[in-house]
């Protein structure tokens, strides 16, 4: 997957461009009466660098429980500031990537060299076969109580707290705080004035991920730019290099529909969070090079190189199972 390589350009290269007659506005009211029955709270879609939409939403009264856990005020363009819950594993992704440039990281070493022995419950020898990148696939081997339960490498499992200690090695690798490194590697560098780790209220205190990302629908679409254009910020500045952002889209061993902390279309099975394997791609109706930072309660940030789009959807769970496929029937039909 080559995400620096736009859609327009290989038009252009191929003679397309200019012969292509002017196109109708996208329709997207469909695309807005569904996500807005969805409860949403905030919209946005972003294509050639053009916000084609970007609606933001109140909670309604009843949200009590959610505003408590998982909202943290107003932004100044009037989005919430939410814990994007999951959505986090692909920023710290990115930061992971960044400490690889910087010659920080290894991520075939084991995770014991940055944060000492004894983090995980396995024997010493398990715990020296867990390399970072095992990490980074879900593919630790250890449970959530961090139990020795496989050979690091075999099987996929979705596994929040093992995951969490992606941030420990970052930190440490950095011998910075992780609030320090997303601030000078990424939020600062980026302009994502409206996003921060915060401490997670008791209400989300057994997810074994005591930190959360809290940030908008804006800054969210600021990053999944950033990938899309290559691993440049707005300004050109480069945040990272492509060919460390390019590892993280590498499909892994044991989840075709899994990168390094970031969600893969187009694979030839899927396994998702739950651990429910099935033929196919994660999102049918999707473009098959879409890679997307995935959250609980469908918060959403979708990437498609082919359509050199942003899609961020923020908000409550939504009440349609079938959510992400259902919503990119209606922006593919949008968009034509």
């Amino acid at each position: 997957m080559t995400l620096a390589i736009s859609r327009r350009n290989l038009l252009a290269g191929a003679g397309v461009l200019a012969a292509s007659p002017a196109l109708a506005a996208p329709d997207f009211q469909p695309v807005l009466d569904y996500v807005q029955s969805q409860r949403t709270t905030g919209f946005l879609i972003v294509q050639d660098h053009k916000t084609l939409v970007e609606k933001n939403w109140p909670l309604p009264a009843d949200a009590t429980d959610f505003r408590a856990a998982f909202t943290h005020g107003t932004a100044p363009d009037g989005a919430l500031l939410e814990d994007v819950a999951s959505q986090q594993k692909s920023f710290v992704a990115l930061l992971v990537a960044v400490a690889i440039d910087k010659g920080l990281i290894e991520v075939d070493k084991p995770v014991s060299d940055y944060i000492g022995a004894g983090w995980s419950k396995a024997s010493p020898e398990q715990e020296q076969a867990i390399r970072v990148i095992h990490l980074l696939t879900m593919s630790s081997g250890l449970n959530e109580g961090f139990a020795f339960v496989a050979s690091p490498g075999d099987r996929f499992f979705y596994n929040t707290p093992v995951y969490a200690v992606t941030k420990r090695v970052v930190a440490a690798a950095a011998k910075a705080s992780l609030e320090t490194i997303t601030r000078d590697w990424l939020t600062a560098p980026a302009g994502m004035a409206d996003t921060a780790w915060r401490q997670r209220p008791a209400a989300l205190g057994n997810v074994g991920n005591a930190t959360g990302l809290v940030t908008t629908p804006r800054d969210t679409a600021v990053f999944g730019q950033i990938v899309l254009d290559g691993g440049k910020a707005r300004d050109g500045r480069r945040i990272v290099s492509e060919q460390a952002l390019k590892s993280l889209f590498e499909r892994s061993t044991t989840n075709p529909a899994y990168g390094r902390l970031w969600w893969l279309n187009g694979g030839s099975e899927t396994i998702r969070s739950g651990g429910v394997r099935a033929p196919g791609q994660l999102i049918p109706a999707a473009p098959t090079d879409l890679v997307a930072a995935l959250g609980f309660m469908d918060r959403r940030l979708y990437i498609a190189p082919s359509r050199e789009l942003v899609v961020v959807r923020t908000g409550q769970a939504a009440l349609d199972k079938d959510f992400d496929q259902q919503l990119w029937l209606r922006l593919s039909k949008a968009l034509g």
